[in-house]
């Protein structure tokens, strides 16, 4: 008899369940997520299917084959990726394929000793929060099937587990929405940092003529954490600074569904100023209309975008799940996220680096203008701004202490900086003058802090930030 060992509790954050690779997300541990997984759609659907696939992470291939073999244990019919895809062609798959939900094997952005899980629903973008409550509360103590016991060849033998081409589909449906040959015939030249991610094949296919940066397949990323935020990506910086011919670049992260925006000269665009380029491109340039939804970490600044376009515009809680709940209900131009995610009309409900990065280049392409002179009609519209932030790593004392100082008010000041009023939908957002403000709110996904300020330069939204790591460790 097979001896049952207890397991550690196994709990989803802002998008999907992350955790130690061989501490906490083990074999077993997958496992147990996929019997949840294979429970909730057969309560849920008649014949449950699932598309499967994982980034370029170390294991993605044994723990997404350990999906697949649980689920078909099931008779649940699996459809798996071979090789690593983006999370965005799994959520498009499942849409293609017309699947029950989609399962993707990333950690994302999160330093490379990590791996996940993400789950993706029927509609084509993140499983909504009502539904993954549903399987975490199925999710069992222990693991109680003997996995080499299942063989995964012989599954694909009887047909309960398809081998399927997710990359091949994902370039046919880019070069049905986009003037590729607009882009890359194009007097602009354009660079492309895949942080050793899973966008790397897709854009050496799409984009024969860009410059390339770590488009190459590294497990463990060379140690640096998959995100797409300035401080990681300083070489991608340098390159495009050190090549006049190069007129934008942008990078993507692990599983390529966020997007990091680079000008000319190497400077690191932000991503509420993407947003805004977006909404300006879509609605000026294109014609198109809707809802803009935007996370509360995102600047005001859409708001003043939205209003100029009479755009109707919704602010929701951090994590893309709650984006895609409206996208699926309403008819949305833009859902984006202060951490790079990204989904427009014309696409699937999900983030996705690549899609926006091209979007970009097309808008640059098609106005003749540089991504500078872009920015600057924006700024005509909502004014300059500039956005940073910090990530305190802290004590769980220290950082529970903080979340319940800003719970019971006691903050009124950060050094000068004095509050005028506070918003909490998700974390507390403190407003300044001069449209200035700060937000604190703990990591979803990592054991940080996270500290966001806006100001009217970046000098002055890192004074804000050191003024608030001043207060909150003295």
């Amino acid at each position: 008899m097979l001896k049952l060992k207890k397991m550690s509790d196994i709990k989803f954050g802002t998008d999907g369940w992350r955790a130690l690779i061989a501490k906490d997300y083990t074999v077993d541990n997958v496992a147990r997520v996929t019997i949840a997984v294979s429970k909730w759609l057969q309560e849920n659907y008649n014949s449950p299917s699932v598309v499967i696939g994982h980034d370029c992470r170390f294991g993605g291939e044994m723990f997404a084959q350990t999906v697949a073999k649980v689920l078909a244990s099931y008779n649940i019919k699996v459809e798996i990726a071979m090789g690593f895809v983006s999370t965005p062609m799994v959520s498009l798959g499942v849409v293609k394929h017309s699947a029950s939900i989609g399962i993707v094997i990333t950690a994302s952005h999160n330093p490379p000793t990590y791996n996940g899980y993400k789950l993706k629903g029927d509609f084509g973008g993140p499983l909504l929060p009502k539904n993954i409550s549903e399987v975490e509360a199925l999710i069992p103590n222990s693991c109680h099937i003997d996995l080499d016991s299942l063989s995964f060849d012989e599954f694909v033998d009887n047909g309960l587990i398809n081998i399927i081409d997710l990359e091949n589909m994902y370039c046919d449906h880019v070069s049905a929405n986009f003037d590729l040959d607009l882009i890359n015939n194009s007097k602009m030249k354009f660079a492309f940092d895949a942080m050793y991610g899973a966008g790397m094949n897709v854009i050496k296919r799409l984009l024969p003529n860009v410059t390339l940066l770590h488009c190459d397949d590294n497990p463990g990323f060379k140690g640096v954490a998959p995100e797409p935020i300035y401080r990681n990506l300083k070489e991608f910086s340098n390159l495009i600074s050190s090549d006049d011919s190069l007129s934008c670049g942008f990078a993507t992260d692990g599983d390529a569904d966020r997007i990091g925006l680079f000008s000319s000269d190497g400077s690191f665009i932000d991503s509420h100023h993407a947003i805004l380029l977006l909404i300006h491109y879509l609605v000026k340039y294109k014609g198109m209309s809707g809802k803009v939804v935007t996370a509360f970490s995102c600047t005001d600044r859409i708001k003043k975008m939205c209003e100029h376009y009479n755009l109707d515009h919704d602010t929701v809680m951090i994590g893309f799940k709650h984006i895609a709940g409206k996208m699926v209900a309403e008819e949305v131009l833009l859902g984006g996220e202060e951490s790079g995610g990204i989904a427009t009309a014309g696409h699937i409900p999900e983030r996705d680096g690549i899609w926006m990065g091209l979007i970009l280049f097309e808008f640059m392409a098609k106005s003749g203008k540089s991504i500078e002179d872009l920015i600057n009609e924006v700024y005509e519209i909502v004014g300059s701004f500039s956005y940073e932030r910090v990530d305190l790593h802290l004590t769980d004392e220290l950082k529970n202490r903080v979340i319940e100082n800003c719970k019971n008010n006691l903050y009124t000041s950060f050094g000068p900086y004095k509050v005028n009023r506070t918003e909490d939908l998700d974390g507390f957002k403190y407003f300044f003058d001069n449209e200035a403000w700060l937000l604190i709110r703990p990591s979803g996904t990592e054991p940080v802090l996270r500290t966001y300020a806006e100001s009217s330069s970046s000098e002055k939204a890192f004074d804000i930030l050191n003024a608030v790591k001043v207060v909150i460790e003295s």
